[in-house]
């Protein structure tokens, strides 16, 4: 969840208190948000950041925090494309002038996201091949920082969703037209961050599972492209849906993209995590039980409550590790919880 309270890329004392509440509340994994890989990469001003090495040791003290606590850290590697060069949300809406701080943005193809938007430059070949290096340099700053996964940010309307799309992608060159030109670049930066990223730490990547819009991305593609993911090195793949296009009408109702990731983890044969609506402790846990999602990511509902887990196990009647700090406030017999270790190569 995009927090814009950033300044040059960089995580603040904002971030450590924000994602160190979420592994105090016993998230078994906390992801930080959309890190741009360049800064032209940023939705806005106020996006986290990884394109610098300089950008490293304040993330490794929230890595540090988030093991104290028990948990797994990952961090989100994305380049926003056309949806770059906007407004902090909290301060405005639309694209950034040229006055406010405004910067070109790039895309597949020059097409804007929506009337009023900035009009992208189609990225030449050049361009393609330096942001698929910026995606390996931010892995391995990533690697650096400790973090234990890193995620690969293909959806929302995001740049390497925009290559995917047919709404987005109207190139005729290598990158686009056919399925297997348009899901190139992703595939590309996915080679390109698993030889920086370790054999035994994992990688996932987070997909729009369909666009919504006749003509689009589609469920099938996602098939498609999820086994190729799984031959690619690609642990985990986290299916979302939508952002490809402005005013779509989603049927949304909880758990309404389960189904998509039900349908990649049984026909793709690769583990897949489930998102959106997913608010209640035994929704969640019939979910994995079915056999639907191999993981639940929580948004917004983390949001609402970070201590979401520990009264999720509550209700589940789980065990569940409390911070010592806060047994006293813990249901009988608790156990406090320790700090775990980064995982060594087998």
């Amino acid at each position: 969840m995009c927090q814009y309270s950033s300044q040059d890329g960089f995580a603040t004392d904002w971030h450590l208190v924000h994602l160190g509440s979420r592994a105090q509340g016993g998230a078994g994994l906390v992801i930080l948000e959309a890190s741009a890989v360049v800064p032209e990469g940023r939705i806005s001003p106020g996006d986290l950041g990884l394109w610098n090495d300089a950008h490293i040791p304040a993330l490794e003290r929230i890595v540090q925090f988030i093991h104290s606590q028990g948990a797994r850290a990952a961090i989100q590697l994305a380049h926003a494309g056309r949806k770059a060069s906007t407004k902090i949300p909290f301060s405005g809406a639309g694209p950034l002038s040229a006055a406010e701080g405004g910067w070109q943005v790039v895309a597949p193809s020059a097409l804007a996201f929506a009337p009023g938007d900035a009009l992208p430059q189609a990225l030449d070949q050049a361009g393609i091949t330096a942001i698929i290096d910026a995606f390996a340099q931010a892995a391995r700053r990533a690697l650096k920082a400790g973090f234990d996964i890193v995620e690969i940010h293909a959806a929302h309307g995001y740049l390497l969703h925009q290559f995917l799309s047919p709404l987005a992608n109207q190139r005729t060159d290598a990158y686009g037209g056919s399925f297997q030109n348009r899901t190139r670049l992703t595939l590309q930066v996915v080679d390109a961050v698993r030889a920086q990223w370790p054999s035994h730490l994992p990688l996932f990547v987070r997909i729009s599972a369909t666009d919504w819009v006749p003509g689009g991305w589609s469920v099938d593609e996602s098939v498609q492209l999820s086994r190729l993911f799984r031959e690619h090195g690609v642990d985990l793949v986290d299916v979302s849906s939508g952002g490809q296009v402005p005013n779509v009408q989603i049927p949304t109702g909880p758990g309404f993209q389960v189904e998509f990731a039900a349908r990649i983890r049984r026909e793709a044969a690769v583990l897949t995590a489930a998102v959106g609506l997913i608010t209640d402790p035994v929704q969640a846990d019939a979910i994995v039980a079915q056999g639907e999602a191999d993981l639940i990511l929580l948004g917004r509902e983390l949001l609402r409550d970070p201590y979401w887990p520990l009264h999720a196990a509550a209700v589940l009647a789980e065990p569940s590790s409390w911070p010592q700090q806060y047994l006293r406030a813990a249901p009988p017999h608790s156990p406090a919880r320790t700090p775990i270790t980064r995982p060594e190569k087998a």
